[in-house]
């Protein structure tokens, strides 16, 4: 296995951000020498992890000069190429429009940098985000620093590739069946997806009939994750939820943790859920009461129902394409998943509604669970990582489909209930690759989460690439 990592005694370290906003405080470092550490850390690794999407270098040198004000001010950072960035064009991942540089920020964008973050560019995604590997028909693989032989996983690998090779120490990563916390379970990183709309989003997510997408951040820690969300939350308040707060320390609560290795219908592999017991089980020694679940929370039509609703999405990208880009739409640049989608909802259209109220129940049902249950234990993957090629978009629907539903069997759950959900770097495959296991919480409890992380954490230090 090729492995790539970035780290060195330049400005940077082995810094994560938090660490870097208290050097930047004390003056051991400055923003601008920070901003070409990270450029030149990036400029060292993309050639073999092929993470960037748009290279925003020389505003953000212009930039470091006087970063905007906020808590993680100057600390440098890079944003998924499926959110609106003024000045940077939005390519979602395809060649099936030209993108133009944005006359503004979105409202994801500008709560994000608001909190003093400093843009380097874009990361690259899988078409629209749609598959849970970046790999593009013309710009070739996303791939992981842990082993360039393998996928950097789901539509926000460009960003947690980045992170994970130690370009900057957090980006910008979006989940809507898994993209948050796919690509931190492959790339040995902390990645939380929040309960619905906890953070600002897009008006495109926010139109949605069930808003599945959150935004949120990767990162190599768990402290990073909760000082973006104290931060973000200071920049935009979600009074229909429960405040995060700061969260700094493991919580004294002993927690009734439901455990489940069996996802929408598909079993881990014995390799994975004896890994995910293993974790119960530390569960266990710290206190927790650990109670293993057959079965999950929704009813057995629930992945045919969001397969659907994926669908959908694609659907109306590929309808509403030469409305949204005019002249530059060239469908027949789309790959083969995301026509494959828009074909599967167009002959299904009629078991589209039910499909919609079934989700759409999946909140309630959830709510249910959590009354019983602080936590659910699951894996993050069925399997470990697959290598470049596994889902290559240009193979046939069916064979890509087949594959993706094999592997990504625990994700989706959170994104149909909206409940938040974090996946922890917690294991190790037999071939030396990192193996994320996942926390569900119910909706609100992104407290809860961050509270078992820091314990998990501290009781099992994860790997480091750098090692």
């Amino acid at each position: 296995m090729n492995r790539v990592h970035a780290f060195s005694d330049d400005a940077l370290g082995e810094l994560d951000a938090v660490g870097l906003v208290e050097a930047l405080h004390a003056g051991a470092v400055s923003v601008p020498e920070v901003v070409e550490a990270a450029v030149a850390r990036t400029e060292l690794v993309d050639p073999d992890l092929n993470a960037v999407a748009f290279r925003a270098y020389d505003r953000a040198r212009a930039e470091a000069r006087a970063p905007r004000a906020g808590y993680f001010a100057g600390v440098p950072t890079f944003v998924k190429d499926n959110v609106d960035v003024q000045g940077m064009p939005t390519q979602a991942g395809t060649d099936s429009y030209v993108g133009r540089p944005q006359p503004a920020d979105g409202d994801f964008a500008r709560m994000y940098l608001a909190t003093g973050l400093l843009p380097l560019g874009k990361t690259q995604l899988s078409e629209y985000g749609f598959s849970a590997a970046a790999e593009h028909p013309r710009l070739g693989a996303v791939r992981s620093p842990w082993s360039t032989d393998h996928v950097a996983g789901a539509s926000s690998a460009g960003s947690a590739a980045l992170v994970a090779a130690g370009a900057v120490p957090l980006a910008h990563a979006n989940d809507g069946g898994g993209s948050i916390r796919i690509p931190a379970a492959v790339n040995g990183l902390v990645g939380l997806k929040p309960t619905r709309d906890r953070l600002a989003q897009d008006k495109m997510a926010r139109d949605m009939p069930i808003r599945i997408v959150s935004d949120g951040v990767l990162t190599r820690s768990v402290r990073d994750t909760a000082a973006f969300l104290r931060e973000a939350e200071k920049v935009y308040r979600a009074l229909h939820l429960p405040p995060i707060g700061d969260i700094t320390r493991p919580g004294k609560a002993r927690l009734r943790v439901a455990l489940n290795t069996t996802g929408m219908g598909v079993p881990a592999s014995p390799e994975v859920r004896e890994l995910t017991e293993d974790v119960g089980r530390l569960l266990e020694g710290l206190g927790h009461r650990v109670e293993p679940v057959e079965a999950m929370m929704v009813p057995s039509t629930f992945p045919d129902d969001f397969l659907l609703y994926w669908s959908m999405l694609a659907m109306f990208l590929v309808r509403t394409g030469r409305r949204t880009h005019g002249s530059s739409w060239a469908p027949q640049n789309l790959d083969n998943l995301t026509l494959g989608l828009d074909r599967h909802c167009r002959r299904n259209l009629h078991r589209l509604p039910r499909a919609i109220t079934r989700l759409r129940r999946t909140k309630a049902q959830s709510e249910v669970f959590y009354r019983r249950y602080d936590v659910l234990l699951t894996p993050t993957l069925a399997t470990g990582t697959p290598e470049v090629g596994h889902l290559d978009p240009t193979r046939d629907f069916d064979t890509i489909m087949g594959r993706l539903l094999d592997w990504v069997a625990f994700t989706p759950l959170q994104n149909a209930t909206g409940d938040p959900a974090v996946s922890l770097p917690l294991a190790s495959t037999s071939d030396g690759l990192p193996l994320g296991v996942m926390l569900g919480a119910g909706a609100g409890r992104e407290a809860t989460l961050l509270e078992l992380s820091y314990e998990l954490e501290q009781a099992r230090p994860w790997a480091r690439i750098q090692a």
